[in-house]
């Protein structure tokens, strides 16, 4: 599971290469750790437009997930002999949010496939955590961590509550496709890797399509388009 990536390149890179029509993040600064729960750039459509946005990193969670998850605090508060109201602890509930989507034929997914919901991820460099291996293990598509991006979705004014002291907040979120990891990543990660839109005609056909064109760009980078880059550290400096 990727939780962490950076985002190096400058502003004016991201507006060429993305082809963007309109710019509503102000001055960028360089995000070398890119972490979950976090503000970040997303590419997306508006009226027409490819327009660059912050929005925050994590979609919402299932109902199923939130639901057990409100049934085992109702358990320990129950435990210590306290009165539950479960319908007000299941709506308090925290959701910290999912980074990765990787069943995309989840009901919970499938709401959100739509040409509407998707966006474009942008970054330099990703994550990947083994503790034998080295700790935060970093690829990118070469040593110079050209810009690419993640292929995402997106959702507008969700309401939810990430932690309980802050209570409900409605938010703008995002959240990036995952797939089967090459052989570059596999050692590292086993599991699975980030979806990656490496060409104008990816990009373009993630924020256009249907679903039945869009999904078969769910698949994993050729093994000789990654490189590992650094290993430990926290953060991609490049």
């Amino acid at each position: 599971m990727c939780n962490l990536y950076s985002l190096t390149s400058n502003q004016e890179a991201m507006r060429h290469l993305f082809a963007i029509q309109s710019d509503r993040t102000g001055n960028l600064a360089s995000m070398p750790g890119i972490f979950p729960d976090r503000e970040a750039p997303i590419v997306h459509v508006v009226g027409g437009k490819r327009t660059l946005s912050m929005y925050r990193w994590g979609m919402p969670s299932s109902q199923k997930a939130l639901y057990d998850a409100a049934t085992k605090r109702a358990e320990k508060l129950k435990a210590k002999g306290k009165d539950v109201d479960f319908d007000q602890l299941l709506r308090m509930e925290p959701d910290k949010g999912t980074t990765n989507i990787r069943n995309t034929k989840s009901k919970h997914w499938t709401r959100w496939l739509g040409p509407e919901h998707r966006c474009l991820v942008p970054m330099t460099s990703f994550s990947e955590h083994n503790k034998a291996a080295g700790g935060d293990i970093w690829f990118a598509f070469d040593e110079e961590r050209p810009l690419t991006c993640f292929a995402g979705i997106k959702v507008e004014d969700w309401t939810s509550v990430r932690k309980i002291k802050t209570g409900e907040e409605t938010m703008n979120l995002y959240g990036f496709l995952t797939t089967d990891p090459n052989d570059v990543v596999r050692p590292i990660h086993p599991k699975a890797m980030p979806v990656i839109l490496k060409t104008e005609e990816e990009r373009d056909t993630w924020l256009r399509a249907e679903w039945s064109e869009a999904k078969d760009l769910q698949r994993p980078l050729p093994d000789g388009d990654l490189i590992i880059v650094a290993k430990g550290q926290k953060g991609d400096s490049a």
